[in-house]
């Protein structure tokens, strides 16, 4: 049972990231193939930093993925906390599942709603222009919202109700509490919620082709419109700069969760000792 374990895991190892292995293989080399390895050349990556055209792409993808992450980052936490102190069971059921259907909803039916209710609002205000920069971020915060209050309610019920309210007694304001002691207790979870959200924004596809105006294209709809000639291997260079810093950011969170609970077990210690 401990073989059949081991070759079911590696067999799904392999299934999942094999693509990814040939992908950062085939950035290498010199020639276009996609069969035959000619020889390691950094020459796509060169191709890569001259495609004017490609880079802007890169950039609108940041300035959306930066935004969309910041902006529901703070609406997250303070969804999460508001979320956390309701006494109601019944509301509070019914909000978090209204909070989980943009997350739990397919992307296409997401993305065609969201398409359709920012072309009625721009007809009904009059706008020249019903889809903009401004609905994609609007599209982004929608769905990258749950992700951030997944993420920082559990930290908020992990954490000891008796800290902000010792905070009171000692002659803290309500909102130097929050952010002097709520806030520093659940960073990881805020962390961790922001990296899913930047990296959920940076992915998107489906809902940002839909809710898309002219003049501002991100770097999966680039890829897309591509595919229709065909895709150059300067693109597999891209690809795998973005996988690089997805790893480090990857890495940043688990190591950030993983310093938050040695820390939470130090104290139980020092408490026992006490």
């Amino acid at each position: 049972m401990k073989t059949a374990s081991k070759v079911y895991t590696a067999l799904i190892f392999v299934f999942l990231f094999a693509p990814i292995v040939i992908l950062l293989v085939f950035s290498f080399n010199e020639a276009r193939s996609l069969s035959v390895f000619s020889g390691f050349s950094l020459k796509w990556y060169r191709e890569l930093f001259r495609d004017e055209a490609t880079l802007e792409s890169v950039r609108n993808t940041l300035l959306l993925a930066v935004s969309s992450m910041a902006i529901s980052t703070v609406i997250g936490v303070a969804a999460a906390v508001g979320i956390d102190r309701l006494r109601n069971k019944w509301l509070k059921t019914a909000i978090k599942t209204a909070t989980d259907i943009p997350m739990t909803n397919p992307d296409i039916i997401t993305g065609i709603s969201l398409m359709l209710m920012f072309v009625f609002a721009g007809r009904l205000f009059g706008f020249a222009n019903s889809l903009s920069f401004w609905t994609m971020l609007i599209a982004h915060v929608t769905f990258c919202l749950p992700y951030v209050i997944l993420q920082v309610l559990p930290k908020l019920r992990q954490m000891d109700p008796a800290l902000p309210e010792a905070a009171l007694d000692l002659g803290c304001t309500p909102r130097q509490a929050f952010f002097k002691v709520t806030i520093p207790e659940i960073m990881p979870g805020i962390i961790t919620g922001a990296i899913m959200a930047f990296t959920m924004s940076l992915d998107d596809f489906v809902i940002s082709y839909f809710t898309s105006g002219a003049g501002f294209q991100t770097l999966p709809i680039r890829i897309y419109n591509m595919t229709k000639k065909t895709v150059t291997p300067k693109m597999y260079a891209l690809a795998t700069i973005i996988f690089f810093v997805i790893l480090a950011l990857l890495l940043i969170s688990n190591l950030t969760d993983d310093d938050a609970l040695r820390a939470r077990r130090e104290k139980k210690k020092n408490k026992v000792k006490g």
